[in-house]
Formats: structure tokens, sequence, C-alpha cells
């Protein structure tokens, strides 16, 4: 994108709505991205700090004058400086506190929708963070009731938040202060801790002015602060972007780089609840949900917006791995035809990239049921490429022995077996047209069938030139034609053989691609379940840091609800852990039972081919000899 576009906008009966151009760019991203969100009061200077992490001068709009630039979300998509393969989605949202829009509801959505797309937050103010400051984030105090994590009849610890929501940082414009706290001197993050520190007490002023601070340090325990020296001398403010390097302070500019750098090396790329990587098409669709969510007058909702992504993300999923297997063997139909070996050879590695490119997409299929259909699909496709692969390869044997025949045609139509001795000339010709075929064709899957069918046409024609031979006595001819049934009857069984040779190759296969599929399967799961225990593991690291600070400072009543915080959350988390392992297991024992369904299926093919063969009674050599 050479510039931003509005994602996310304002429709004339006030509701937001989400542009489709924006999510036509972001259907297009299928890297992961790191998404970083600017809010703050309007008028401050956000849009400079997004148009430099874009290494650019301009393109998000810059409020130099007294009305807000920014109107809704704004969305420019570059390449991540640091991280290839890595999209950097920049989001500059609506100024807060806007008087001529007056509306507090409006901008704690526009907050909201900051909060849940971004997986770094910047907060943009100016001057001190002082208790003004401070107050007037009020939407961080009221987001539990714009944003869900389960759905709003669930009651849920507020310290669930803290495994979804973004890191924070807050970058302080036109800071004139010394970084010095009780005559000592102090780091950006000192200071910034040091504005956050709670006050002893229970009346309502300390509460009031306690609970934003609370609000920030238990929905944002990474937190990060750069402090902004005036940019310029002030009337050249309005002209920031346009303005000379050397007209700007060097000390801005340092922070700036300082600024811009952090985000680039510490940002993480975006996580759904239960780790799924979004992409940019994830990404668009959240946008969506979410902002169709609250413009009917609900609440957004994690859970709701994860299992509506699931659905959409697995059937994605789904077609993708569909399509690796389909590609991969359209291109090698194109070499039909082919001995079976090498067809379910490829069949194997084609099913295997299918199933890996579908692992790598799909989550929260934990019933198994779009795993399922892959398999299903693959192994329908697999069907209808082994019948094309048989069509073709029996068109090359017909035509091999069209060809080898051709000459023998010409003596039958010529009447030339039509003597006495011509029955033994006619059985050498025929030996010699098989003998060819079986040297040329040796690799071919229709082999004998197609040899079998080839004999059988030929029946007529052989009892003819018998019944014509006078130098055959009455019983030779008996004999002969005794011979001539044991013959066919022993093609007939080695094309029997030969299916049920290639029916024992495809369930090798079959249970090779089985126990390599339980293998991914369970591969997931762990993957899923390290996700689960890693953003609990956060969870409880920050409970406990805020315990010991809160016990540290004398926050003794607080810091024992902490403890009881605590407790419940290594509950809830071990009763997650417990059903996700049932689940689990449940899955792995359902994809076991599928396989095993499957073999079952193949080998009562296997046995009633057996026992096909084994019911003929194996004839004795003689006639025309095709041994």
């Amino acid at each position: 994108m050479d510039k931003p576009v509005c994602l996310i906008d304002t429709a004339s009966d006030g509701k937001l709505c989400v542009q489709q151009s924006a999510l036509q760019v972001l259907e297009q991203i299928q890297q992961p991205v790191v998404v970083v969100a600017v809010v703050g009061l309007y008028r401050t200077g956000k849009s400079y700090l997004m148009n430099r992490l874009a290494g650019k001068q301009t393109g998000f709009a810059l409020g130099s004058t007294i009305e807000s630039k920014t109107k809704g979300i704004w969305m420019w998509c570059v390449p991540h400086p640091t991280k290839p393969g890595t999209t950097l989605v920049l989001l500059d949202t609506e100024g807060l506190g806007d008087v001529d829009k007056g509306d507090s509801v409006h901008d704690t959505r526009i907050f909201s929708l900051a909060v849940l797309l971004s997986s770094t937050l910047v907060l943009n103010s100016r001057g001190t963070i002082d208790n003004r400051a401070i107050e007037e984030l009020q939407y961080v105090t009221e987001l539990t009731e714009y944003i869900k994590i389960k759905s709003p009849d669930e009651v849920v610890d507020d310290g669930e938040f803290v495994k979804f929501f973004p890191s924070f940082i807050w970058a302080v414009r036109d800071f004139t202060l010394q970084l010095n706290i009780e005559g000592k001197d102090a780091t950006e993050d000192e200071y910034l801790e040091f504005a956050l520190k709670l006050k002893l007490g229970n009346s309502i002023q300390v509460n009031n002015y306690n609970l934003p601070r609370e609000c920030i340090r238990k929905y944002f325990p990474s937190r990060k602060c750069f402090t902004f020296p005036f940019p310029t001398n002030p009337d050249n403010v309005s002209y920031l972007e346009t303005l000379d390097p050397a007209e700007i302070s060097k000390r801005f500019l340092e922070v700036t780089d300082r600024f811009c750098q952090f985000i680039f090396d510490q940002s993480q790329v975006k996580n759904l609840k239960d780790g799924h990587t979004v992409t940019g098409r994830v990404l668009g669709h959240l946008v969506k949900t979410y902002v169709d969510t609250i413009a009917s007058g609900a609440v957004p909702c994690l859970e709701n917006a994860v299992i509506s992504m699931a659905l959409i993300e697995n059937e994605a999923a789904f077609q993708e791995g569909l399509e690796v297997y389909q590609s991969g063997m359209e291109k090698l139909k194109k070499s039909f035809p082919l001995e079976l070996n090498e067809i379910t050879s490829e069949h194997q590695c084609f099913s295997l990239m299918a199933t890996q490119t579908f692992m790598k997409r799909c989550f929260r299929d934990s019933d198994g049921k779009f795993l399922t259909s892959l398999e299903e699909a693959i192994n329908h496709q697999f069907d209808r490429y082994l019948w094309d692969n048989e069509k073709a390869s029996e068109a090359k044997c017909e035509s091999l022995l069209s060809v080898l025949s051709e000459p023998m045609t010409e003596r039958i139509n010529q009447g030339f077996y039509a003597t006495a001795g011509g029955y033994d000339l006619f059985c050498q010709d025929l030996e010699d047209i098989v003998n060819q075929y079986n040297t040329l064709a040796y690799q071919e899957v229709k082999i004998a069938e197609v040899l079998e069918k080839f004999l059988q046409q030929k029946v007529a024609v052989t009892t003819a030139i018998l019944q014509a031979d006078d130098k055959l006595t009455e019983n030779e001819r008996k004999i002969c034609e005794e011979r001539e049934r044991a013959v066919l009857l022993e093609q007939e069984i080695k094309a029997q053989e030969e299916r049920q040779r290639q029916l024992k190759e495809k369930m090798v296969i079959e249970e090779q691609n089985n126990e390599e599929r339980v293998r991914q399967v369970i591969q997931k799961m762990e993957e899923e379940m390290s996700f689960q225990q890693q953003e609990t593991q956060r969870a409880m690291d920050s409970k406990l840091r805020e315990q010991a600070a809160l016990m540290e400072k004398g926050f003794q009543e607080k810091a024992n609800k902490m403890a009881s915080e605590i407790e419940e959350l290594r509950r809830n988390n071990k009763e997650v852990e417990d059903r996700k392992s049932r689940e689990f297991a449940q899955m792995i024992a359902d994809q076991e039972r599928r396989n095993a369904e499957n073999m079952e299926v193949l080998r009562q093919q296997h046995r009633q081919q057996m026992e096909a063969i084994n019911s003929r009674p194996r004839p004795s050599s003689g006639g025309c000899s095709i041994q």
C-alpha cells in the first residue's frame, strides 16, 4: 500500500461500518500480521508517529488545524522492516474526546476496537502523565463493559483479559519535565510506574483515583513508556511532516527512532485466543465480526469471534488442503498411465502435504469434523485418479495388443490358418504376441485384465481354427479345447491375483498414511495445549507480580483479594486443561477408529478376492501356451 485507506467509518445513521475496499486489501495478505494501533485525544499528533512507523513522512493525515483529521479507523499495511514474511498493519484511530462530536460511547467503541484488533496499543498524550491524563482514560475502566471474553451470561475473572489484550506503550508528547522521582534520576518506564501507583485507603476519592490505574495495571501488564520533547519551534509544528530533519529537534528524532525500533523488535504477531496466528485475511474477518456485532447493539465477544473464525478458517483450510492434493495429482495425471507403486507413492506424498497444509491453518477442529472431511475427499479423489490411471493403462494395453496382433488378424482374414496344421501355427503366433505383450507392458496396471479380455475375444476364432484343422483327430480336438479353457482360466486367475497385489499395495500405503495423520493430529494438539499453558502462565505471572507489588506497598487487603483470584485462576485453568485433554484423547480415538474402519473395508475386499482366487481350480498347462 502506498498510502493509508479507511478501514472503519461511521455511517449516516451513526453506526460503525467496515469499508469493503480495505477488507479486499486484507484478504490478499496471507502473511502473519503485527498490528499496531494508536489511540489518544484528538489533535495530539498520533498520525505523525504512525507515518514514521510506515517509514514515511506523509500518509496518515496530521491534524494541524482545530479540526480533528482522522475519522473512524484508518489502516496502512507495509512490509515489516525487521521480520521477513510478516506484514506490519498500522491503525490510526479517530481522536478521542472531540468536543464537536461529543459522543463518549462512540469513543469507547473506537478504543475497544483498537484493543481488540491490535497486538500493540500505543496511547498518545501530551504534557505529562498526571492525574488529569489518567482520568481522561475512562475508556480503560469501561473495557469490560464493551468487550467480553465469553458469552455475556458467563462470569469471567477480569484477569482473563490479560491473556488476550495487546502490549501497551504510552507515548508522552511535548514532555518538558525532568525524569526525576523523589530526588533520583528515573527511566521513562519508572516514570510510568510511578504515575500508576495506587493510594492507600477506601474512600470514594481514593477509589476513583485508583480505578483507572488498577485497570491499566491489570489489563496491560506489559507496559512501556516513551517521553518526546517538543519537536520544533511552535510556529512550525503545523508543518511537521514537511520540515527538513535539520529543523526538527535531535532529541525528538532520537526518541522517535527509539520508539519505532522498539515496536519493530518487540511487537509480536497478532494471535487469536487459543494461539491461532492472525494473517491479513483473518484480521479482515475479525474486523467485520467485531464491527457488525457493535452495529447490532451487542458486545463483541472474543469467544464468539474465535468460534466464528474457526468455522471460516477450517473450511478454508479444508479447501486449501484439497487444492494442494488435487494440484499435485493433476500434474501427475499428465504422465498417466503409471505403475501402481508410483501413483500410490505420489498419492501418499500429496496426501500428507494436504494434511500438513490443513493443520497449519486449522484451529479448534476439536471433533475432527474438517479433518475427516478432508480425508474422505482425498480418498474419493484418489479412487478417481486410480480409475483414470487404469483407463489410461487399459487404452495403452489395448492399443499395444492391437498393433501386435495386426499381422495375425490379416492372416485370419486371408484364411491362412484354415488348413491342416493351421491350429499349431495359430497357437505359435498367439504365443509370440502374448510374450511380446508381457515384455512391453510389464509395468502396466491393466496388463493381466486386458490380456484376459483379448484371449476371451479370440475364443471363437480359436475354436473355428481348431475345428477346421483336418490334421487333428476328434480326440485331439477335445484335448485342445480343454487346454484352451484351462489357459483362459489361468489368465483370469492371473488378473485376479494382480488386482489382489494392487490392493495389498494400497493397504500398505493407507496404513502409513493413517499413522502419519495420527502423528500430525497429536503434534497439532500438543501445540495448542502448549499455547494454552503459555497464556495461563502469562496471566498467572501478571497476577503474581501485581500481588507482590501490592504487598510491598502495604495494600494487604487488595493483595489477599488477588491471592483468591490467583487460586481461582489455577482452578479454572486446571478445568480447561482437563477438558482439552479429554477432547484431544477423544479426537485421537476417533481418528484411530476411522483408520481402523477404513482398513477393515480394504481387508474385507482382500478376503473376498482371496476367496475368489482360491475357489477356482488350478488348471493344467497346455493348449496355446501363454505362460
